[in-house]
């Protein structure tokens, strides 16, 4: 079988088709495309079409590859984590214009927010916080791998640093409700990174209500939500005591990120 003839039997996303006969072959996907007449070797054909039937069963490229890029940075993913979409950029874009210290990031999953942010600005002293295990130990692979120094630690939200303060909290928790039909698009990803209740805001609510105890005066919290859900939570901030209340929108105009500071 030549790449042409097996890009055309993938059946999946032609662009799809040649990021995963590149890795199924080793070459770049430009060498992909200029080698349309080659034979494939029989290991490489057989790899690359299970990667297809994968692909055209639903299963997300990032986790075919094993790996996605975010802000900059090559992470490897799995389906203990989320996979880091383009929007969460906005909460990492948002967290580097604020002059600040020490950053907590709730929620870590595969680490992408923190790793982007001391990627960024390695002065920057940054706690992940992350409930499940083996979240932790994919993020912990990808601090290793780039070298960066954050410290991950394993509880639930604020109970890993019970008595501490930093100048910003970020968050990208969960806040899908749980009978939303976009659920079934996204079941190869771990339901508890996604599912937040009967009405999404059950993990924004208890980060919101329980932020202002770990912010030094003037500090920052910043969190990722979904669409429709800016009043809400600017409403739980608000309630909270946090002042400068305001809601920023991702590249695609959908409100995606509200955030508050505690009074200086």
């Amino acid at each position: 079988m030549t790449v042409a003839q097996a890009l055309a039997a993938a059946g999946i996303d032609s662009r799809e088709a040649r990021l995963l006969l590149a890795e199924a072959s080793g070459f770049s996907e430009a060498s992909v495309i200029a080698a349309a007449s080659a034979e494939l070797p029989f290991e490489v054909e057989s790899a690359f079409l299970e990667m297809a039937r994968r692909r055209r069963e639903g299963e997300p490229v990032a986790y075919i590859l094993g790996r996605k890029e975010f802000y900059g940075i090559e992470l490897a993913v799995n389906p203990a984590v989320l996979i880091p979409r383009p929007e969460t950029e906005l909460l990492v874009e948002l967290a580097l214009q604020r002059e600040v210290a020490s950053v907590l990031d709730l929620g870590t999953g595969s680490g992408a927010v923190a790793l982007a942010l001391k990627c960024r600005k390695r002065s920057l002293t940054v706690v992940a916080v992350d409930s499940d295990l083996a979240a932790l130990a994919m993020a912990r692979r990808n601090a290793g791998r780039l070298n960066l120094d954050v410290d991950f630690r394993h509880g639930r939200w604020f109970g890993p640093v019970a008595g501490e303060r930093f100048d910003l909290v970020v968050a990208n928790p969960p806040y899908v409700a749980a009978g939303d039909p976009h659920l079934a698009e996204l079941r190869f990803e771990p339901r508890n990174a996604l599912v937040a209740g009967a009405d999404g805001l059950e993990a924004l609510r208890e980060i919101a209500t329980q932020v202002g105890s770990f912010l030094r005066p003037g500090g920052w919290v910043l969190l990722e939500h979904g669409l429709g859900q800016e009043r809400a939570v600017r409403d739980l901030l608000a309630g909270a005591g946090l002042e400068a209340v305001t809601t920023w929108p991702d590249l695609a105009g959908i409100a995606r990120v509200s955030g508050a500071k505690l009074k200086s």
